[in-house]
């Protein structure tokens, strides 16, 4: 899979919408290609007592539910279809999931085909010694 087909895939998602008068989903989508190149989405879940989700983390856990746990690539994308970057929570949680995930692929640019690798954005990451 392409970050062109990841993106359109995430865009074709975007439906920001109220839950309730405390909850509202959907304002950024993310889309995970795993690996074994099966595809995973998730949207932001906002809450008005701060327990939400990233969309992110979201994608993540419908990945482990499936049973994968390695990323190759992630695009993140807004609710206007602006290419977003994880936030440090998510990155965090991106990097616990294997060995390799410094490898993970995040796009920064569509037009330029542009991407950053994850280990970029946490450079001497905390716990790569339980990998050892």
């Amino acid at each position: 899979m392409t970050f062109k087909e990841l993106c359109e895939g995430a865009i074709s998602r975007i439906n920001p919408r109220e839950i309730s008068g405390h909850m509202s989903a959907g304002n950024v989508i993310a889309a995970i290609e795993t690996k074994s190149g099966k595809v995973y989405y998730g949207v932001s879940i906002d809450t008005s007592c701060g327990l939400g989700m990233c969309a992110e983390r979201v994608a993540i856990a419908n990945m482990i539910t499936d049973g994968e746990s390695e990323i190759a690539r992630m695009v993140v994308i807004s609710e206007t279809g602006e290419l977003m970057m994880p936030c440090g929570a998510c990155r965090e949680m991106m990097m616990q999931l294997s060995p390799s995930s410094g490898d993970i692929e995040i796009l920064t640019d569509l037009e330029n085909q542009k991407m950053i690798r994850l280990k970029s954005l946490l450079p001497i990451w905390w716990g790569s010694y339980k990998f050892d």
